[in-house]
């Protein structure tokens, strides 16, 4: 079986959203499932101990390749995500692309769009799109 495309998950939202049909209600859950996504990842850090954080200040230093760049960032956290984890942050990932959709479906954008349009700002800006 193929994966779904982003259109015919679109379509399944829309077909399925039933009780929260509001654009308040979608937004409301929308912040309500990404702050669930956000503790699923605390929970792994601070309950299961699956993964690490090190969180100091990270520096940078002058002249600093960007690999070197990449590498001193990469050991902000360690360790893997459990089996446990993983699903439970997967499962609120997967909550959270639903009510993105479903925003989607009520304000008559296209999903497929969005990852575009944003691939092509990824793209053009590289580096310094998030920066």
């Amino acid at each position: 079986m193929s994966a779904p495309s982003l259109q015919s998950f679109q379509d399944q939202v829309s077909e399925l959203l039933l009780r929260h049909r509001s654009l308040l209600d979608v937004m409301s859950k929308m912040g309500q499932t990404n702050a669930a996504a956000v503790r699923s990842v605390t929970k792994a850090v601070t309950e299961c101990g699956c993964i690490e954080l090190h969180a100091t200040k990270q520096e940078f230093e002058p002249g600093m390749s960007l690999e070197q760049a990449r590498e001193r960032i990469k050991q902000h956290v360690q360790g893997e995500l459990c089996e446990n984890c993983r699903d439970a942050v997967s499962n609120e990932l997967g909550r959270s692309l639903f009510y993105m959709s479903a925003l989607c479906n009520l304000l008559d954008i296209e999903l497929n769009e969005v990852l575009e349009k944003e691939s092509q700002k990824c793209s053009t800006l590289g580096l310094f799109n998030m920066s």
